[in-house]
């Protein structure tokens, strides 16, 4: 049996792995993201490693942190490029782990190959358009449109989309870039610079999450009207927070005052916002880019 290798690349972890898409992973290391040198060692280490005890890879998938560069025909694709992790600007994370491995690289964004997961083998099979968002130490989102991964001048970035505060929040925004953009008002790193408490220490009826809730249906609603999906995956740390998944539907109904045929019911929005499939649906994503940089049709 042949076995492809893994990266899912957040900002501050790296799940790398082996194995195939839909399958618990023959083997899997985390490593911390530090700086680019020694963290994509680390990821060739594994690799190797992994090879000598009879694991050798096909092909690699990268899902990565970003922005970064998709264009097949640009001298810098594989790289990242504009982020606010200053060490890893202008990186070659593909080209390096291509050339170290020896094996042919498909890449795409973190959030991308969770999208083409959850699209192939979980919570939004059957489901076209799809998209999935994670919402925690940022906001990204990625969608897939008649079966393939939404690319255009670059990709998506949902998480700086440009939002409306709401009437009684006088938060500026945490977003280096945007200031009030969706990620800059409900990431994670906004939720602790607004109460000055991480999420993860606020208790489910904190008033904290009434107000993500607002804005995350806010952003959910522009993607409906402008991408009008079948189901939109609300996935990372920030959305396990018990009840939010059922605020965030009940404020899109609210928010979207009947204007759309469907979804219209409280069912409707249940069926629409959903919560993954997937255990790390980037990791299986990042199996599926593999699969086919090595050239395996995709079902």
């Amino acid at each position: 049996m042949e076995f492809y290798g893994a990266v899912e690349a957040g900002g501050t972890k790296i799940v790398a792995a082996v194995g195939r898409a839909g399958e618990e992973p023959r083997a899997l290391e985390r490593i911390p993201t530090t700086d680019p040198g020694e963290t994509l060692d680390r990821i060739i280490g594994f690799f190797r490693a992994r090879a000598s005890e009879g694991l050798p890879i096909r092909a690699l998938g990268v899902g990565c942190f970003g922005p970064v560069d998709l264009d097949p025909a640009s001298p810098r694709w594989g790289f990242i490029t504009s982020t606010p992790k200053l060490k890893w600007q202008g990186t070659d994370v593909a080209g390096t782990l291509g050339r170290a491995l020896g094996v042919p690289v498909g890449f795409d964004t973190d959030v991308n190959a969770a999208a083409l997961a959850e699209y192939r083998l979980g919570a939004a099979i059957g489901r076209d358009p799809a998209v999935y968002l994670t919402v925690g130490t940022g906001i990204g989102g990625g969608a897939v449109v008649d079966g393939r991964i939404l690319h255009g001048a670059s990709h998506p970035e949902m998480g700086h989309m440009l939002m409306a505060r709401r009437e009684d929040d006088g938060f500026p925004g945490f977003c280096p870039f945007h200031g009030s953009c969706w990620e800059g008002l409900a990431s994670g790193p906004a939720i602790e610079a607004r109460w000055g408490r991480r999420g993860e220490d606020l208790p489910p009826d904190h008033p904290a999450w009434d107000l993500e809730a607002w804005y995350l249906a806010q952003g959910i609603l522009n993607l409906l009207m402008a991408l009008s999906p079948r189901a939109v995956i609300l996935g990372g740390g920030i959305s396990q927070v018990p009840g939010l998944i059922d605020r965030v539907r009940s404020t899109a109904a609210s928010l979207c005052a009947a204007y759309l045929d469907r979804p219209r019911t409280p069912e409707e929005w249940s069926d629409m916002i959903r919560a993954p499939g997937l255990k790390i649906p980037g990791l299986d994503g990042a199996f599926l880019l593999a699969e086919e940089a090595a050239g395996v049709s995709a079902s």
